[in-house]
């Protein structure tokens, strides 16, 4: 593996970038983010900043504690920023832990409601990362439970801050979406993310199996975890097609199924030729534009963009 610094001990200005964005796991920051923003205006009709930024540094701070305990694995899977987090790992955690205490005490001021839910958010990602569990294993390592966590936090993050702030009386859901409406899109949103835990668990193989992580990929091979990701996939667009023909999911929610079609054509190509760890993030990167586009195609007023 390549190391992260060069020759002085330094770090170029691009390759600097490269770091920071691997080390922080930028990629899964914007796409989480975004999908607060994108599901609280659907929901909502309302652009949930605020919440859209916690979001962002929930994901941040358990991203980056993560560094500091797949170490291994990450070596082994040639991941950019495993030497940065090995040598600097107490930074790493003081930062960390300093982030996520401090934000609790000036969040619960403003959002008192998103308390009880960052900790479930916070206790899943340390029981996720940290060897917490009995036999002192980690969900991680864990066969199915390791994606479901994975899925669980993004739908805290993305789908229950939105309606936190629904039931707390600070924003209410607009006309036409109902309790069906609601539970499609989760339904949609589960089984498009697991699809991408599967694909980077494809590139992450050879490291999971040093480390003892039962990923589906590890247990059933690469095949098998091409079938599991292609039922995901599928299955994610046969939500969105059912829920937009029987009226439950209207179209500015059904047109989001182009994004898992795209994602099933790109990653067969990308197993063909051999996955690597940039063709994961940059789907990842792919899936966040894809959002940003939506939201520049609403502010354009193009056709199907009225709430």
């Amino acid at each position: 593996m390549t190391s992260d610094t060069n020759d002085n001990g330094g770090v170029d200005g691009a390759r600097a970038l490269r770091l920071a964005a691997s080390v922080g796991r930028l990629h899964i920051v914007a796409i989480a983010a975004m999908g607060t923003f994108t599901f609280g205006w659907l929901f909502t009709g309302r652009y949930l900043w605020a919440l859209a930024a916690i979001c962002a540094l929930d994901w941040f701070v358990v991203n980056l504690l993560n560094r500091v305990v797949d170490l291994e694995e990450d070596r082994l899977n040639h991941i950019t920023g495993a030497d940065f987090a090995a040598r600097h790992r107490r930074a790493i955690l003081v930062i960390g832990f300093g982030l996520l205490f401090g934000s609790f005490a000036l969040t619960h001021m403003v959002w008192p409601e998103l308390t009880p839910l960052r900790v479930a958010y916070h206790a899943l990602g340390l029981a996720y990362n940290w060897p917490l569990l009995p036999g002192r294993r980690r969900i991680k390592q864990l066969y199915f439970w390791k994606n479901t966590a994975s899925a669980t936090g993004f739908v805290i993050t993305v789908f229950l801050f939105p309606l936190s702030q629904v039931y707390s009386g600070k924003a209410a859901m607009i006309d036409g979406v109902t309790g069906w409406t609601v539970l499609l899109a989760l339904l949609f949103f589960v089984l498009f993310e697991l699809s991408y835990e599967a694909i980077y668990d494809l590139r992450d193989a050879p490291g999971d199996a040093a480390a003892e992580v039962r990923s589906y990929a590890v247990v059933h091979g690469e095949r098998g975890a091409q079938r599991i990701i292609d039922a995901l996939l599928l299955g994610s667009m046969l939500v969105l097609g059912a829920g937009f023909a029987a009226g439950a999911l209207p179209w500015r929610l059904f047109i989001m199924i182009f994004a898992p079609a795209l994602q099933l054509v790109l990653y067969k190509r990308f197993v063909r030729r051999g996955i690597t760890a940039r063709d994961c993030v940059g789907l990842t990167w792919l899936g966040a534009a894809l959002l940003l586009t939506y939201h520049l195609w609403v502010a354009a007023g193009l056709p199907g963009a009225e709430l």
